[in-house]
C-alpha cells in the first residue's frame, strides 16, 4: 500500500436515488492509493451503483467526488477515463466477432498519416503483458467469441491499462470465473496494486474479499456499515454485517434415508459442440431424497452430461431412465411434464428471456403445465400471482413483476430463476451452479431450499466448481475429469485438499495419497465400478474393500 499523497478515491455522502428507491444513502468510501479495497455486500445492497456513479455511469443525487485530492464531476465513463477511472463490468463490454486486439484498442486507436497503426498498439499491448504476466498477447488475433472466460476478463483488464487506468474497479469479476482463475486473478490484482494502482473489488465471497483486499467496506440496504482491516476480521464477522444476524456455514444434518433410485444413467456418451466425446460412459443414479453433487473443473463434461439428462442434448450411446422407465428420446418439454426441472449454469442466456418481465419470465416452462394453461389459453392472473409468489419467497429485488430480467442485478436474476424451479413441484432438481453470482445471505437461502426438498424426498442433482458448495449439500459426491468419473466419495470425511486433487485427474489410495489416473492395479478390487469396469456414481462412497478410487480405463480424446 502506498501512502504518500492523497487517497486514491475518496466519496463523501453520495446518495443516488431512482425514483423511490434509494440505492446509496450518504456513502463515505475512502480507496487508498496503491491498494485493494473490496466492496462487500448483499445483492441489491448498492455496490455496483456506488461504483458507477464513481465511473459516471450515473449522476449522484448528493454527496461529493475526489480523485488524486481534486474534486471531480464524471458526465460520463469517458470523463471517468479520462481521470484515470477504469471499471470491467460483471458482464463483458467486449465485442465478440472482433479481435482481441481491436477490443483492447477500441475507441482509443493510434493513427498514423490517418490510419489505425495497430503494429504500434501491439507494441503497447505486448508491453503490459510482459509487465503483469498476462497471456493476452498471445490471443491478439484471435476472435473474441473463441476465448474462455478467464481470458476475456485479462482483455478486459489489459483494455483499461491500455487507457491509462490507474484506479480499476472490478464488478464481480470472479462471478463466472473457475477456481484456477480465481486464484489467477487474485495474483493480478495482487501485482497491480504493488506496482501502484488502485483497486476496487466488488464482491459478495467473504473468503475472496479477505484473499487479496486491505481493507473491506460492507454496504447492507444502499448504507455503509463499516470499514474493517482484512488481515484483522473474519468470514463470520463479514457474514454478519452484511446480512444484520449470524450466518450458518456448517452442513445441515439429514434425518432420514435416500429412498429408492428415480434418475439414472448408464454407460451415457455424449459430444459436445466442437464434435469431441465430452461424455465417455457415466453411469450415475440418483436416489429420491438424497444430493449428489458433481464436482470438476469446469469444462470437464459437466455440462454436457446434463444437458443429455435434462433433454437440451442429444446422447450418442447410453441410456437415461426416470423412475424405472427410458427417457433418453424423450424431448425437453416431455421431461418438464415428467417433474425434471432444470437451474440453468448460464442465467442470462439459458435461464431467461432478457427483455422479458418477470410475468412471462415466470411461465417459462409452464407453457402447457396447469395452472398456468387452461383448454389451451395462458390463464395470466395465474402466471401473475405465480411470479409474485417467487419475488415474495425468494426475496428478489426490486420487488416488482413488470420489471425486465436485464433490470435485474445478476444475483436477483439468479433468485428468481431457482425459485421458479423449486416451486414447479418437481420430482428432480438438476441444480448446475445454483449460487453462482449470488450473496452469501441468498446462497443460505437457495441451500436451505434444495435441502428442504431433498428431506421432502426429492432427488437432487447438483453440479459446481465451489468445493465448499459441494461438500455441504451433497449425500454423495462424484469427481469428474475429462468426462469421466473418477472417484465417488463421502462429504463427511473426504477432505478438500483430496477432492482438488480429484478434480486434477489424480486418484487417492486408501491412505489418501494421490495417484495419477490410468493405473490399473487397483481394479480388481473395487466394487464401485459398473460391469464394464468403469468407475460410476451409483454405489456409495467407500464400498471398495481398500477403499481405493477406482482408475480409468482410458483417456479421453479432448
Amino acid at each position: 500500500m502506498t501512502d504518500a499523497g492523497p487517497p486514491a478515491v475518496r466519496l463523501d455522502g453520495i446518495t443516488k436515488r431512482f425514483g423511490d428507491v434509494v440505492a446509496n444513502d450518504g456513502v463515505d468510501f475512502t480507496l487508498d492509493r496503491g491498494s485493494v479495497h473490496a466492496l462487500l455486500g448483499e445483492n441489491g445492497s448498492g455496490k455496483t451503483t456506488l461504483m458507477s456513479v464513481l465511473y459516471g455511469l450515473y449522476d449522484q443525487d448528493e454527496g461529493t467526488i475526489v480523485v488524486d485530492g481534486e474534486d471531480r464531476t464524471f458526465e460520463s465513463p469517458r470523463d471517468a477515463m479520462d481521470a484515470g477511472v477504469g471499471m470491467i463490468h460483471q458482464h463483458f463490454q467486449l465485442v465478440g466477432p472482433m479481435t482481441v486486439l481491436q477490443n483492447v484498442i477500441l475507441g482509443h486507436e493510434p493513427t498514423e498519416n490517418g490510419l489505425v497503426d495497430e503494429a504500434d498498439a501491439r507494441e503497447d499491448i505486448e508491453a503490459i503483458c510482459d509487465r503483469y504476466g498476462f497471456d493476452v498477447d498471445e490471443h491478439l488475433d484471435e476472435r473474441v467469441v473463441d476465448l474462455d472466460l478467464g481470458v476475456r476478463q485479462r482483455v478486459e483488464i489489459v483494455k483499461s491499462l491500455y487507457r491509462g487506468a490507474e484506479i480499476l474497479v472490478l464488478d464481480e469479476p470472479t462471478a463466472v470465473l473457475t477456481p484456477q482463475e480465481v486464484e489467477g486473478l487474485v495474483d493480478v490484482m495482487t501485482d497491480l496494486a504493488a506496482d501502484g494502482r488502485s483497486l476496487v473489488f466488488i464482491t459478495h465471497k467473504l473468503d475472496e474479499a479477505l484473499s487479496v483486499a486491505d481493507e473491506v467496506t460492507v454496504l447492507r440496504d444502499g448504507e455503509a456499515v463499516g470499514t474493517v482491516d482484512a488481515a484483522t476480521t473474519t468470514e463470520q464477522e463479514l457474514a454478519r454485517m452484511m446480512v444484520g444476524r449470524e450466518v450458518l456455514f456448517d452442513r445441515r444434518p439429514r434425518e432420514t434415508a435416500p429412498g429408492d433410485p428415480i434418475l439414472r444413467t448408464e454407460g451415457l456418451r455424449v459430444t459436445g459442440d466442437r464434435g469431441l466425446e465430452q461424455v465417455t460412459d457415466v453411469d450415475l443414479t440418483v436416489r429420491e431424497g438424497e444430493v449428489l453433487g458433481i464436482a470438476g473443473v469446469q469444462g470437464n463434461g459437466q455440462t454436457e452430461l446434463v444437458e443429455a439428462i435434462t433433454g437440451l442434448r442429444s446422447v450418442d450411446s447410453g441410456t437415461v431412465s426416470f423412475d424405472g422407465e427410458d427417457i433418453t428420446g424423450l424431448s425437453r418439454r416431455e421431461r418438464i411434464r415428467l417433474g425434471i426441472v432444470y437451474i440453468p449454469e448460464d442465467r442470462q442466456t439459458e435461464g431467461l428471456v432478457q427483455d422479458y418481465d418477470l410475468v412471462r419470465n415466470a411461465l417459462l416452462g409452464n407453457q402447457t403445465v396447469e395452472p398456468y394453461v387452461e383448454r389451451g389459453f395462458i390463464d395470466w392472473p395465474a402466471v401473475r400471482e405465480h411470479a409474485a409468489d417467487i419475488v415474495d419467497e425468494y426475496d428478489v429485488q426490486p420487488p416488482t413483476v413488470e420489471s425486465e430480467a436485464a433490470s435485474l442485478s445478476g444475483g436477483n436474476q439468479q433468485k428468481f430463476i431457482v425459485g421458479r424451479e423449486i416451486e414447479h413441484d418437481p420430482d428432480v432438481i438438476v441444480a448446475s451452479h445454483p449460487t453462482r453470482g449470488v450473496d452469501i445471505g441468498s446462497i443460505e437461502f437457495i441451500h436451505d431450499r434444495l435441502l428442504d426438498r431433498r428431506d421432502e424426498g426429492l432427488a437432487v442433482l447438483l453440479v459446481s466448481s465451489k468445493l465448499e458448495e459441494i461438500r455441504k449439500l451433497s449425500d454423495r459426491i462424484a469427481v469428474m475429469y475429462e468426462g469421466e468419473f473418477i472417484d465417488t466419495v463421502d462429504p463427511e470425511t473426504v477432505t478438500e485438499e483430496e477432492l482438488g486433487l480429484l478434480m486434477a485427474g489424480r486418484r487417492l489410495d486408501a491412505a489418501g495419497d494421490a495417484d495419477g489416473v490410468g493405473d490399473e492395479s487397483a481394479a480388481d478390487d473395487a466394487d464401485d465400478t459398473n460391469d464394464a469396469g468403469r468407475p460410476d456414481a451409483t454405489a456409495e462412497p467407500g464400498d471398495s474393500d481398500d477403499g481405493s478410487a477406482t482408475p480409468r480405463d482410458s483417456e479421453v480424446e479432448r
